[in-house]
């Protein structure tokens, strides 16, 4: 495919990214592509079924200062049957309208959570961003830039949303969920994420991102979240099933902070942000004053 000039609403995009780097320019090449990932599922009508959440949605709309991997959806109600595959040719041919080829691979199509995979050849897109020679020479060896598509068809209820208009690359809305739900979202994670040898420090800077900008919790999407599922609480012999507290919150969230490997999630987030000396404040007492600071939605 030959090199083309670059979309006008590419290098608008391209205007809010630091690519002083490598790393930086890959990372905003990713995410110019989730965007337009997600104008194409408008385009295609995903967004009268399902709502945007996760550390994508928070990236993209509400500004969290971190690069996120993964587009992760949730339907508006329950339906095993709903199928990723009627949104992949608008998905495709709206990348295509912007100069990147790519193929969308469906897979666990049979499972509650339903994902795709959208891949390109990463020099090409990279050339097609114009990025320097030595972008393209780093990251162009035969890799292929991955976006992961997951939308839960059994989602756990009694969240709210809003519609976020974007404008580039074109103008279109999103259906989200709104912060304090996707809060709940992050609290469910931390509560019940299995972290095996490596807590998912994303989650724990997520939290902090939260708080630090005075966004309140969903208490009663957080009682549907873990009503439907929460391996930790469970294994610890604790269960809800309608409602939760603010003081029973906070007691879950001290007694995962007293087993949480700090600097194991430290090197989990490192790659995502920045800034890597935020994480220097990390250690107990840290959180512990943080989650002090947490507020709820009334």
């Amino acid at each position: 495919m030959p090199n083309r000039l670059l979309h006008p609403a590419i290098g608008k995009m391209l205007e809010k990214y630091d690519l002083s780097s490598a790393d930086k320019t890959y990372e905003a090449l990713r995410e110019i592509l989730q965007e337009i990932v997600l104008l194409g599922l408008h385009r295609g009508g995903f967004f009268d079924h399902a709502v945007f959440y996760g550390g994508t949605a928070l990236r993209i709309l509400y500004g969290l200062d971190r690069f996120s991997e993964d587009l992760d959806f949730s339907l508006l109600e329950p339906n095993e049957s709903f199928d990723l595959e009627l949104y992949e040719k608008s998905v495709v041919q709206t990348l295509q309208s912007f100069g990147f080829e790519v193929n969308i691979q469906l897979k666990n199509q049979e499972g509650v959570i339903k994902s795709a995979f959208v891949k390109g050849n990463t020099a090409q897109h990279l050339l097609n961003i114009k990025a320097p020679d030595d972008v393209v020479t780093k990251y162009g060896q035969g890799r292929l830039v991955k976006i992961k598509l997951e939308v839960d068809t059994n989602p756990p209820l009694n969240f709210a949303s809003e519609k976020k208009m974007q404008l580039l690359p074109a103008p279109f809305m999103i259906h989200s969920m709104r912060i304090p739900s996707l809060f709940a979202g992050k609290v469910h994670a931390i509560l019940c994420r299995n972290w095996s040898s490596r807590p998912k420090g994303r989650d724990w800077y997520d939290l902090i991102w939260y708080i630090s900008n005075g966004y309140k919790l969903d208490l009663v999407h957080l009682a549907s979240r873990l009503e439907q599922s929460c391996s930790w609480l469970e294994s610890e012999g604790i269960y809800f099933e309608s409602e939760i507290s603010q003081e029973q919150v906070l007691e879950l969230l001290k007694k995962r902070i007293e087993s949480l490997d700090i600097a194991n999630a430290k090197r989990d987030v490192e790659p995502f942000i920045s800034d890597r000396q935020v994480l220097d404040i990390w250690n107990r007492e840290f959180f512990e004053m943080v989650i002090e600071q947490l507020e709820f939605e009334k």
